[in-house]
């Protein structure tokens, strides 16, 4: 087999043409346990075995709900796929409510969780649906174990079925359905076929950075989310070792181990990761304090394929050597791109990780577009900050007359799973509508200038983007998120949660005499003055009208658990409104 058309196509290819004794790494028990190319593909042919022995056939729905990515989400995966059966992927962090929409609005007869938190979830509603058993990846008493279909796969007497199943799967058959997280209402279910994601995770293969010898890459955001989703299946077909890191919390430490030379992120982690670097800085003093900040400052004007001339560069290199390479050994040391999807990055960063050694790659992709759209690639000068980079092959991008991004491929959905009249909504003669508006340069870069939906009108007729003000203003340390208001209103105002951890940081070098709990924060006049300079200092960059006139701060840390952000870390604009309708009220009421 060397043509690749289906998903589980991707270990075999790999076991064929370059096999890696360390393709999956998973940390068990504080040690990092490596599974073979020829593991991987054995593993699963023993879970495909087991799941026929318990009755599944193809077009059953199987659901597999993982807290952390891991080697055994990855076996489970092939296992189902090769049947002709569905993964259904599923957030770990939605309720047990939205599981129990998801579960029977899918059908899903077998079930696979990673943990006891997202078991005892499953519990509460397993009854209400169809799962008839639930396997777990770690062992928890009461659970049937992962092993256990292992050891029922053992027996290969009906590997013939198994074969005879995979080639009657043809690549438009489909593969998964994706629950979106959506910011209003009930999920909607994409159907993804096989070819939808393959053909995406081989049309973007041209854009992965590869280094000569065995490539590192660590793996963290979810991959129930078909972004990280297809870079899994784009690094076994490149042959690389993925490492799965053992949480977000834990990114720094395993980075230091592993060693990773390429990872994909978001722009909120990357903002996180500066926010860290710069209270270090702040703690520095004299030569090093000065040292850093300059370094800083030159790395904010930073311009890809030296554009900035011989002095710059030779600067560039003075701070890479005695600044820069301390945060490059913050990430392991090696690491020299990274590949950041699900919103916008802002340009600053861009610059400052790319004078750093660690070159951000913007992409641009939708759940509906098996993601990937557009990404950037830095050789043949394919690379331009503020851009998502050009457009893949076989992907086709135009810009409708009212601004909106129209894509056509054969990345995209087959459809909404059980709504006709959504997918009708979003499809015109082939081609996707988006809901994002964008703008193609004369270079061919696509541009995203804001979202379709999320735009508003003031009661003065005038036009206001949120996501362009928002991503500006979060620029600020003193921001840690931000929703621009406004719809129908007669200014623009916004709904600020201030970067509580950075502030109280402030407070003691300022030696303010302000409480430092959440609530003191949000309620302080000092704390209101000094963020009302940085969003002044911003508003600068936009016309008057769409300029924030008033802001409110709130008191809590804006958070998946807490209702205000999705798995995807979008914010749910309706709900925060909501739960802040005094301050609402009190910017455009009082």
């Amino acid at each position: 087999m060397t043509e690749v058309t289906r998903l589980f196509d991707f270990p075999y290819y790999q076991l064929k043409h370059s096999p890696n004794p360390k393709s999956l790494v998973t940390k068990h028990n504080g040690e990092w346990e490596a599974t073979s190319t020829q593991e991987y593909v054995d593993k699963s042919n023993a879970i495909s075995r087991a799941l026929l022995r318990l009755g599944v056939k193809k077009d059953d729905k199987i659901a597999v709900i993982s807290t952390t990515n891991r080697t055994e989400w990855n076996i489970t995966d092939i296992g189902i796929l090769q049947l002709g059966a569905q993964n259904i992927p599923i957030y770990p962090t939605i309720s047990a409510e939205d599981y129990e929409y998801v579960l029977n609005h899918s059908e899903s007869t077998y079930c696979f969780v990673s943990d006891e938190e997202v078991l005892e979830k499953i519990r509460k509603i397993q009854d209400k649906t169809k799962i008839k058993e639930v396997y777990s990846f770690d062992y928890i008493k009461g659970c049937k174990h992962y092993s256990e279909l292992l050891e029922l796969g053992k027996d290969e007497s009906n590997q013939p079925e198994v074969e005879a199943h995979k080639d009657a799967v043809k690549p438009d058959d489909l593969a998964t359905i994706i629950y979106t997280s959506g910011t209003t209402g009930k999920p909607k279910g994409v159907m993804l076929s096989h070819w939808n994601i393959t053909s995406n995770a081989l049309d973007c293969s041209p854009r992965v950075p590869i280094k000569e010898g065995n490539n590192r890459v660590l793996s963290f955001l979810p991959i129930c989310h078909v972004f990280e989703r297809v870079l899994i299946y784009i690094y076994q077909y490149a042959g690389f070792s993925i490492y799965f890191a053992e949480g977000i919390d834990k990114i720094g430490d395993n980075a230091k181990e592993v060693k990773p030379h390429l990872m994909s992120v978001v722009p909120r982690l990357l903002e996180k990761v500066f926010d860290k670097i710069m209270f270090k800085g702040e703690e520095l003093s004299g030569i090093k304090k000065a040292l850093f900040f300059w370094a800083v400052k030159l790395g904010g004007q930073w311009k890809p394929y030296k554009a900035n001339g011989w002095w710059y560069e030779f600067q560039l290199k003075i701070a890479n050597k005695i600044i820069f390479n301390k945060w490059r050994d913050a990430l392991g040391g090696e690491i020299s791109t990274m590949v950041s999807g699900s919103a916008a990055l802002q340009p600053r960063l861009a610059r400052i990780f790319g004078a750093a050694k660690m070159q951000v790659m913007e992409g641009y992709g939708l759940t509906e577009t098996s993601p990937v759209i557009a990404v950037g690639l830095y050789k043949d000068n394919s690379y331009r900050i503020g851009t998502v980079g050009k457009p893949i092959d076989n992907v086709e991008v135009k810009i409708a007359d009212d601004g909106e991004i129209l894509v056509k491929g054969p990345n995209v959905m087959l459809a909404y799973y059980k709504d006709p009249v959504k997918t009708a909504e979003v499809m015109t003669d082939g081609y996707f509508h988006t809901g994002d508006k964008g703008l193609i340069d004369a270079d061919g870069f696509l541009k995203i200038t804001g979202r379709k939906k999320e735009m508003f009108k003031t009661s003065g007729g005038k036009y206001v983007i949120p996501p362009l003000l928002e991503n500006d203003m979060k620029q600020s340390h003193f921001i840690e998120q931000i929703m621009v208001v406004g719809e129908g209103e007669k200014m623009p105002a916004a709904l600020i949660q201030p970067n509580f951890d950075f502030i109280r940081d402030w407070i003691d070098i300022k030696k303010h005499d302000i409480g430092k709990t959440n609530e003191d924060i949000a309620n302080s006049d000092i704390v209101m003055n000094r963020i009302q300079k940085e969003v002044d200092k911003y508003n600068k960059h936009f016309g008057k009208w769409e300029q924030i006139k008033r802001f409110e701060l709130t008191p809590d840390i804006w958070s998946i658990d807490g209702g205000h952000l999705t798995p995807t870390l979008k914010m749910k604009r309706a709900i925060i409104v909501k739960m802040y309708q005094d301050l609402y009220d009190k910017i455009y009421r009082s």
